[in-house]
């Protein structure tokens, strides 16, 4: 990230959970912020939280954006672009996860969690991509999961679309070598957030629940915190999470097989 100029930071799924808490911690740190989720009134919520931090009410514009709708992007780039001049770091954090078995789930699930997981983020980076490259500098970062190293019970289309996540944003940050821009994966492992209870069910509805891991993960705001400070120091791949989920991502480099017999135990709903 720039060091001589004030940050301009764009995340979405900023309206909760891990987006919320890397609003306020970019907050926090001085950054000029565009807030995006689909709720609106959520977003005007964590802008005050932005603003307690100490920034003015100029520093934040919301920006209401739903990642599906790919026809609204252009507009919502020149919004930001006209009101801050520049887009220095974006975080594509926006994502919905799944509770259900393969057998029982619709094929329009899939295609739902691979729109919102997979080719929102896609559909904003190109957007996005342009106006960095003419900066000749910025830094593309994505929430992907551990899921989108290890494949668990229950997740068959969450970890279908964080494993493509990987995929994509891995080989974006080849092609972008040398051009100023840069991308950084982040892999959240259990955080207290309500993505559990957003989650979707075999037939498009509403999980409802919290997972026990989920209950008992890392906060939101220590989680921002360790995003911020990898961003910072420009990682390109950051693991974040407090419990033994993280470990995982090792054993996977070098005990696949061990893994692969422990990974029928990790993804069934506990509540």
């Amino acid at each position: 990230m720039p060091g001589n100029h004030e940050v301009i930071t764009w995340i979405t799924g900023a309206s909760s959970g891990i987006g919320e808490a890397l609003a306020v911690a970019c907050a926090r740190d001085g950054h000029r912020l565009v807030l995006s989720a689909r709720r609106e009134a959520e977003l005007h919520r964590v802008r005050g939280r932005c603003l307690e931090q100490g920034l003015n009410e100029e520093d934040v514009l919301v920006l209401p954006l739903d990642v599906t709708d790919t026809d609204a992007m252009p507009a919502a780039v020149e919004e930001a672009v006209s009101k801050f001049g520049r887009i220095d770091l974006l975080i594509n954090n926006a994502g919905i996860s799944q509770r259900s078995l393969f057998v029982d789930t619709d094929l329009e699930v899939y295609r739902r969690i691979f729109e919102v997981d997979l080719f929102g983020q896609i559909a904003l980076t190109k957007a996005v991509l342009p106006v960095m490259l003419a900066q000749g500098e910025g830094r593309i970062a994505v929430t992907a999961s551990i899921a989108g190293k290890i494949g668990v019970p229950y997740r068959t289309g969450y970890c279908a679309a964080k494993h493509a996540v990987m995929g994509f944003f891995d080989a974006l940050r080849a092609e972008l070598d040398g051009t100023g821009v840069k991308v950084s994966t982040i892999l959240p492992g259990f955080v207290r957030t309500n993505i559990s209870a957003a989650a979707v069910t075999a037939d498009g509805g509403t999980f409802g629940e919290t997972d026990r891991n989920i209950q008992n993960g890392m906060d939101p705001d220590e989680c921002a915190q360790m995003i911020l400070k990898a961003l910072k120091k420009g990682k390109a791949e950051i693991p974040v999470g407090s419990g033994s989920e993280k470990h995982t991502l090792w054993l996977k480099r070098f005990f696949p097989g061990l893994v692969m017999r422990m990974a029928p135990k990790f993804g069934k709903p506990t509540v």
